[in-house]
This record gives C-alpha cells, structure tokens and sequence, in this order.
C-alpha cells in the first residue's frame, strides 16, 4: 500500500511540475517545485550526447512567455504514465505526452526523494515522428 501512495505522489509531481509547468507554461514555481536544481536531460543529437540543464529550460520558458509566443489557442499537452517503478528513494517514470490526441514524445523520468519529497533529477526522451 506504501508503494502506491509513492507512485502516486510521483505522478503528481511529474503531472505539476513537467506536465502543467513545462509543457503547458503554468508557470515557474511549479517546476522549480518538482525539479531538482541539478537536473539535466539527456538527449542526441546527431550522434552525440547532449545535456540540457533545468535552469536553461526554465530560461528558455521565460522567454518564451515574455514573447507572447505561448498561444491561447495552443492545445493542453496531456500524460499518460504506462510506468512508475520504486525502489527504496529512487524511480524511474514512463511518460508519453500528448496534444490533441497524437503522441509526441516518449520520456523516461528519474526521480529521488529528498527533504523536500520527490524531485525529477533526469530525463531522456524519444520525440515520435510527425
């Protein structure tokens, strides 16, 4: 019973924090909340291993709300998590993310718990074909 209220918390954070506040722009204190300062997605590009860092995400977010490129008229991206896995303070989320009912991307989210409860510390990720 334990382990589903974790999955449950982690679910929260992950819809908050990655969902609502990165995709869908609800603003910066929801993904400050939910990330870890030292969190870093990992990519590729062209062959290579790239990192991004929360701190450049969240600048780039700025930005883009600052130059009102954020529609109104945009579509919610919405989640469906296929996976949570817990293991003592750490685990690992299955996410795939959608916007008007086609998939996007698929990300794999790793989380610790901390003083301050779950915390999204990494990402990789799978961007479907268009």
């Amino acid at each position: 019973m334990a382990q589903q209220a974790e999955k449950e918390l982690i679910q929260t954070v992950i819809q908050t924090a990655y969902v609502e506040g990165i995709h869908n722009r609800a603003g910066i204190e929801k993904i400050t909340a939910g990330f870890h300062p030292g969190f870093e997605m990992i990519g590729t590009r062209n062959g290579l291993l790239t990192k991004f860092p929360i701190y450049s995400w969240i600048e780039s977010i700025q930005q883009a709300m600052a130059n009102a490129r954020t529609n109104a008229n945009e579509a919610v991206v919405t989640a469906k998590f296929p996976l949570i896995d817990v293991s003592g303070d750490a685990a690992v989320a299955k996410v795939e993310l959608f916007r008007e009912g086609k998939q996007l991307f698929t990300d794999y989210l790793l989380l610790y718990k901390l003083d301050k409860g779950w915390r999204i510390v990494s990402k990789i990720y799978y961007r479907l074909p268009e």
